[in-house]
């Protein structure tokens, strides 16, 4: 269910007690039109580079997307685990030793402030490599697509 503070409550009122809700803030979701651009320019940006897609994509990442830290024992492989990650050191704490990683969060899951985030990464760095982009009055428009200003 979606809706403001109070219909949400009249409506759980109402609900069997014994049932476990969700309650989260509700965020647009970006355009499609976000994502199919970002993969567009980051083929071109792989194309000048002779990279792969995917490893341009991760470089906008690390440059422009969200990131956390963990640590995680070192006797663990965390490939299963995380996608987009890179290791950062080592360390111990009583006698075990622990790996620290920066996990990166995929496009997937941004809001519309972080896709807008990237994509003006994405922008930057295809004009760096001097590879057309959209007019900055059509990402305008795109941007306000996503709720974003």
């Amino acid at each position: 269910m979606i809706g403001k503070a109070e219909e949400i409550i009249k409506w759980l009122f109402n609900q069997d007690r014994d049932k476990l809700f969700e309650v989260k803030e509700h965020r647009e979701k970006r355009s499609r039109n976000a994502n199919a651009y970002a993969w567009v320019l980051i083929g071109k940006i792989a194309d000048v580079l002779r990279a792969s897609k995917e490893e341009v994509y991760f470089n906008m990442l690390k440059r422009y997307g969200q990131c956390e830290v963990v640590s995680v024992s070192s006797a663990i492989n965390v490939a299963g685990y995380f996608k987009y990650y890179e290791e950062m050191g080592k360390s111990k704490l009583n006698g075990k030793e622990f790996t620290h990683y920066k996990v990166f969060k995929g496009s997937s899951e941004f809001d519309s402030r972080e896709m807008a985030i990237l994509i003006d990464g994405i922008i930057s760095e295809a004009e760096l490599l001097e590879i057309e982009t959209l007019p900055p009055s059509e990402v305008a428009r795109l941007k306000e697509m996503w709720g974003s200003k």
